[in-house]
């Protein structure tokens, strides 16, 4: 039995998934219903999950409590995966879209050039396998609808031939 770093003798669980999918926690957030009785406080996880080769997925996950929500997000995001045509660590081809009120610009970059986007679509692109891409985000400051606006563009990529 190994120590863990508070010094007690109690077993450290190792939290990553043995399948290879890595899960992050985008965005938490408390939410609080009026009812008769008082406030109603329940949680909300945008979580984000990939193999970085290819398939990536975002969901919302809501629950009592945090843990809660956050392992109904990742339990939601993994069902809702979709597969990346990644070419040479980058994208295909240019993708100028929308999604509700989010403006997506993505454009290819060159070997070496890392991630230049912002938000959370950095996050979902490096779990998708993309490493070079140049972007922005325009009209929309919610990580939500950015999350999907990312995960919409990727859909719509056609592989390179």
């Amino acid at each position: 039995m190994t120590m863990n770093p508070r010094g007690d003798n109690r077993q450290r669980r190792d939290m990553t998934p043995s399948d290879g999918i890595s899960e992050e926690v985008l965005q938490i957030k408390r939410v609080s219903k009026k009812t008769t009785g008082g406030n109603y406080i329940s949680f909300t996880a945008l979580i984000a999950v990939g193999d970085r080769e290819g398939r990536v997925g975002v969901a919302l996950g809501k629950g009592l409590e945090v843990p809660q929500a956050i392992r109904k997000g990742i339990k939601y995001a993994r069902k809702e995966m979709i597969t990346v045509p990644v070419n040479e660590e980058t994208l295909p081809h240019d993708i100028n879209m929308k999604y509700k009120s989010a403006r997506l610009i993505l454009k290819p970059a060159p070997k070496g050039t890392g991630l230049k986007v912002g938000s959370v679509l950095r996050t979902i692109l490096a779990l998708g396998g993309i490493k070079n891409a140049s972007g922005k985000i325009l009209g929309s400051r919610n990580h939500l609808t950015n999350a999907y606006a990312a995960i919409k563009a990727l859909e719509s990529l056609t592989p390179r031939k």
